[in-house]
C-alpha cells in the first residue's frame, strides 16, 4: 500500500459532513442542470472541486486575524503583508486584490489592447477569460510531453521554448504586450516548470522586450518540485528557489487562496514604477484603496502568515505526498492518471478512460458526474467544456491537449481515510465505464461557460 508523510499538524477544529443517498444526489444534480458547480456544498460529501480557498487555516492565521486593522488607508495589516510579499517574492511593488482573477483583470486592463497576443505555457481558465474579455488572444505553448499522460518527464509544465521563439517571430513582439508562465501548470495536470525553463523563457521575453509575468498560484509546490527534481537546486531551500524564480520575472499575479492557504486574497506584483501607478488607479476603481485592495484587514493578516506557512518543507512533503497517494491508488485500479502526480490535484485522463464518448459530448463532465452520483465526490472537468474555443483565423474548434477530470485536494483538510473513500468510489465506476454516456449543452454563457452552463444527458 502506498504511503506518504504523516500530517505535520494536529486537527483542532472539525466541520461535520454528511453523505446523501443516491436518490438525493440524482435529484440534486438534476436541479443543478447537471453542472457540478451548481450543487450546494451540503449536497457534497468529499469536495475536490478546487483547492482554491478551501484549505484549513492554522491557529496562527486565526490568531493573526484578530490583529486585523480595518483602517481604509495605511492599515498595519497591509504593512505586515508587505513584509511577507517583499521577502518571498522580491518585486518592487505590489497591490492586494480579493483573489487572483482580480489581479489578472487589472493586469489585462492596463497592458492589453484588442487583437494582441499573450503567450504562456498554459493559461488557466480565469487568465484566459480575462484576456479574451479585453479582446486579447491567449496562446498556449506547452511542451509535447505534456500531452502524454503516462510520460514521466519531471517538468511537463515547461514552456515550449522553440515554439515561443517561433510564435514571437510570426506575430511580432510589438503585438505581445506581456508573456506569462503558470507555475505549477494547472491545465496539464498541475505539472511543475523547471528553473532552467523559466530562465530560458525569461531570456527570450527579455531579448524581445516583452514584460514577463508569472501566474504564481502554486509557486511553493513548484519550488518544492524543483528542489526534488533539479539536481543543482537540491541543496537550496524552497524559499531560496522561489526567490530565484521570481527574480526572472517582471511581475506576478497571485491567488493566495492556493499557496497562501487563505479563504480569500491575492495580489498583483511588478517592478515597473509607471505600471504600478496605473495598477493602483485601476485598483481604486474596481477593488479598493491600494492598501486594502478589496480585502478586510484580517484577510491581509491571514495571508501574511499563510504565505510563510506554504513554504514549510515538512508541510509540502505531506501535501505532495497526499496527492501522490491518491494518484497511486487510482493507478492501481486502472485509471489513466497523469504522471508524475502534481502538487495539488490528481488528474484523470477522462478521454482515455471513456473513449466511446466524443470530445463534444464532454467525457470529463460525464466522469465528474459519475463520481458525484456514485459517492458524493465532487471533482471538476478540465477539458473541452472549460477550454475549447473557436480559432478566430480558421473558424475551427481548438480543443485542449486532453479531456481531464481534476480531483483537487484542499490543503490540510482531508485525511487518508477520505482519500481511500474517493479511490473506492472511483473503483466502482471503473467496473461499469462502458455504460457511462455523454452530455450536451442546453445553456452556455459567452465566456467561461463551465461555471454556469446547463446540460442534459445523451
Amino acid at each position: 500500500m502506498p504511503t506518504y508523510p504523516a500530517e505535520p499538524f494536529r486537527i483542532k477544529v472539525v466541520e461535520p459532513i454528511r453523505s446523501l443517498n443516491r436518490g438525493q444526489r440524482v435529484s440534486a444534480l438534476q436541479a443543478a442542470g447537471y453542472n457540478i458547480f451548481g450543487l450546494r456544498s451540503d449536497e457534497v460529501y468529499i469536495d475536490l472541486l478546487t483547492d482554491s480557498g478551501t484549505g484549513a487555516m492554522s491557529d496562527r492565521q486565526w490568531a493573526a486575524m484578530m490583529l486585523g486593522d480595518e483602517s481604509y488607508a495605511g492599515a498595519r495589516s497591509f504593512y505586515r503583508l508587505k513584509e511577507a510579499v517583499d521577502a518571498i517574492f522580491g518585486f518592487r511593488h505590489f497591490v492586494p486584490a480579493h483573489q487572483g482573477r482580480a489581479a489578472e483583470n487589472i493586469l489585462a486592463k492596463v497592458l492589453l489592447k484588442p487583437g494582441q497576443f499573450v503567450p504562456s505555457n498554459t493559461h488557466f481558465d480565469t487568465t484566459e477569460g480575462n484576456i479574451l474579455d479585453r479582446g486579447g488572444r491567449p496562446v498556449n505553448l506547452t511542451i509535447p510531453e505534456a500531452a502524454d499522460a503516462s510520460n514521466l518527464h519531471p517538468f511537463k509544465g515547461n514552456m515550449d521554448l522553440a515554439g515561443l521563439e517561433a510564435f514571437i517571430d510570426r506575430v511580432g513582439a510589438e503585438n505581445i504586450p506581456l508573456g506569462m508562465m503558470t507555475v505549477t501548470n494547472n491545465s496539464v495536470g498541475g505539472q511543475p516548470v523547471s528553473l532552467e525553463n523559466l530562465r530560458q523563457a525569461s531570456a527570450i521575453y527579455k531579448r524581445h522586450r516583452i514584460p514577463f509575468f508569472i501566474d504564481a498560484c502554486r509557486y511553493a509546490e513548484n519550488a518544492y518540485f524543483i528542489k526534488q527534481r533539479e539536481p543543482e537546486c537540491a541543496q537550496l531551500s524552497v524559499r531560496e528557489i522561489a526567490r530565484q524564480m521570481f527574480a526572472l520575472a517582471d511581475g506576478a499575479t497571485m491567488s493566495a487562496k492556493k499557496n497562501g492557504i487563505v479563504n480569500m486574497g491575492g495580489f498583483l506584483a511588478m517592478n515597473d514604477d509607471e505600471l504600478f501607478q496605473r495598477a493602483c488607479n485601476e485598483l481604486i476603481l474596481r477593488e479598493g484603496f491600494p492598501t486594502y485592495g478589496g480585502l478586510a484587514g484580517r484577510d491581509l493578516d491571514a495571508m501574511a502568515v499563510g504565505l510563510w506557512e506554504a513554504l514549510d518543507e515538512e508541510y509540502l512533503a505531506y501535501q505532495v505526498g497526499q496527492v501522490g497517494y491518491l494518484a497511486q491508488r487510482l493507478l492501481e485500479m486502472g485509471f489513466p492518471v497523469i504522471q508524475p502526480p502534481g502538487g495539488h490535484a490528481v488528474y484523470i485522463d477522462a478521454g482515455a478512460f471513456l473513449p466511446h464518448i466524443a470530445r463534444d459530448e464532454f467525457p470529463g463532465l460525464a466522469l465528474a458526474i459519475e463520481l458525484y452520483l456514485e459517492g458524493g465526490v465532487r471533482a471538476v472537468e478540465i477539458g473541452s467544456l472549460a477550454f475549447a474555443r473557436k480559432d478566430e483565423e480558421s473558424g475551427e474548434m481548438v480543443h485542449p491537449l486532453m479531456e481531464l477530470v481534476r480531483l483537487a485536494i484542499p490543503r490540510r483538510t482531508y485525511t487518508q481515510a477520505h482519500m481511500d473513500y474517493v479511490a473506492e468510489t472511483a473503483g466502482r465506476i471503473a467496473a461499469r465505464r462502458k455504460e457511462i454516456h455523454g452530455y450536451r449543452i442546453t445553456y452556455e454563457p459567452r465566456l467561461m461557460r463551465h461555471f454556469t452552463a446547463r446540460f442534459e444527458p445523451l
